[in-house]
């Protein structure tokens, strides 16, 4: 832009916060440090001094290249946890919105990850042009529509609802190339059958296809890693269509580093051709923060005082509370905090039902409680991950539940508590990184 030789060149930070100014849809957002037991030193009420972050947390060059021109065709972004894939697809969204004649289609696995993406699309007046379902509520729209019976039979009514969408689909009662473009967000939790649906649904004169996927987040399906090719359900994603993004923004390095030792057993890196999807460990783009705490109580009863006693610290300090969640791994913990929660008078969203999950708005000024099921593609500031002790670490269910807990782990961006009454091999292994992030702290 200039003519004029400045004897000083601009500094990468520099030139990260010129970018961040211009081009204020890459932001991600501003952080804020606080210390997780600011109310146990301080008694209370008192919030640590605020810092100025040492990285202004914008898009990389590659992420907003992708944002702004995926282009045409089918895509494939595989990205780590936390690494902006979400964001991509709401932006992506923006930009179709305004070229396509035919609505758009964003589908996920989750509830409230479909809460949240609609929220996004309300916010930028996108309802109508922009259609946001989690699967199953898109195949009950699809059979509704088109008056077309779910048979029946011995099966969960989930999947003969999806099962009469296909059959709707192969007799030519529920129409293909419905949608100028589709997007699937959490792509590693759908079967191959859904995909192949999914994908008869793109118009073919356009053919926008866009698919999100982590190996490392997958827990719904059985299989580890992708068991079928890409082309077999037909999507187009071979010969340079695959873009893979490494870098996690959302967490701490802390946070990152714990989560990642915590499930190193699974998280071996894996090879791929071009039509399978590699697994790849995460590497971390984010700031310095707080290290994770684990405590370990006598009883559940203790680990619910104890959260509640951090929620109520934090509320009277004025945190946001549309920001702080509490994970539970099981429904009834979630409850008895609702119900320590409702006495004191703290605004909270239990997302124990299907209406509450659809409730979930990250604007809203209360807590939110959620199994860690229900967290898969959110991310709060704060993050209570209660009752890891009544989890099954038995050889069948081990590696599973590492993985839950990956997620449930990953959710929180800046502070992370993990409580934990009883012990087992997981609460060890947490006891150990644990003492060993303080010992070189």
């Amino acid at each position: 832009m200039f003519q004029y030789d400045f004897k000083r060149p601009l500094t990468l930070p520099q030139i990260e916060r010129i970018r961040w100014h211009l081009f204020p849809e890459i932001r991600i957002g501003d952080r804020q440090t606080t210390l997780f037991s600011d109310f146990e030193e301080k008694g209370g009420g008192q919030a640590a001094p605020e810092t100025i972050p040492d990285l202004i947390r914008v898009l990389d060059l590659e992420q907003e290249t992708l944002a702004r021109n995926l282009g045409s065709g089918h895509r494939v972004i595989h990205g780590v946890a936390g690494s902006g894939k979400t964001l991509i697809l709401g932006y992506r969204c923006v930009h179709l919105a305004e070229m396509l004649r035919k609505p758009i289609l964003v589908l996920c696995y989750n509830i409230t990850l479909a809460a949240r993406l609609r929220s996004f699309i309300a916010e930028r007046k996108l309802e109508g042009r922009v259609n946001v379902h989690h699967f199953h509520e898109w195949c009950s729209e699809q059979l509704r529509t088109y008056h077309v019976q779910v048979p029946d039979s011995d099966g969960k009514f989930f999947e003969r609802q999806v099962e009469a969408v296909i059959q709707g689909v192969d007799a030519g009662r529920i129409p293909r190339a419905q949608y100028g473009a589709i997007m699937i967000d959490e792509g590693h939790d759908f079967e191959p059958e859904w995909l192949k649906l999914v994908t008869q649904m793109v118009d073919p004169a356009t053919d926008s296809l866009l698919l999100l996927y982590d190996d490392a987040q997958s827990i719904y399906r059985k299989s580890r890693g992708l068991d079928f090719s890409l082309s077999s359900v037909g999507i187009k994603a071979a010969a340079g269509r695959t873009s893979i993004l490494r870098l996690n923004y959302r967490n701490t390095r802390e946070i990152l580093q714990f989560a990642c030792d915590f499930a190193s057993q699974f998280m071996g890196a894996k090879a791929a051709d071009d039509d399978h999807i590699p697994m790849i460990l995460p590497e971390t783009g984010g700031a310095s923060g707080p290290g994770p705490a684990f405590r370990q109580f006598a009883s559940i009863g203790e680990e619910i005082a104890y959260a509640t006693k951090c929620l109520k610290a934090w509320h009277e300090r004025g945190d946001f509370l549309g920001d702080i969640a509490v994970i539970c791994m099981k429904p009834d913990h979630g409850k008895r905090i609702a119900h320590q929660l409702q006495a004191l008078g703290i605004p909270h969203l239990l997302m124990a039902t299907r209406s509450g999950k659809r409730a979930y708005d990250p604007r809203k000024h209360q807590v939110n409680i959620l199994s860690v099921q229900s967290s898969k593609g959110l991310e709060f500031r704060s993050v209570i991950f209660i009752g890891l002790g009544q989890i099954d670490t038995s050889e069948t269910q081990a590696a599973q539940n590492m993985k839950l807990l990956y997620v449930g782990m990953t959710r929180a961006k800046e502070r992370l508590l993990i409580t934990a009454s009883g012990r087992n091999e997981f609460t060890e292994r947490l006891s150990a990184i644990s003492g060993a992030l303080c010992a070189v702290a």
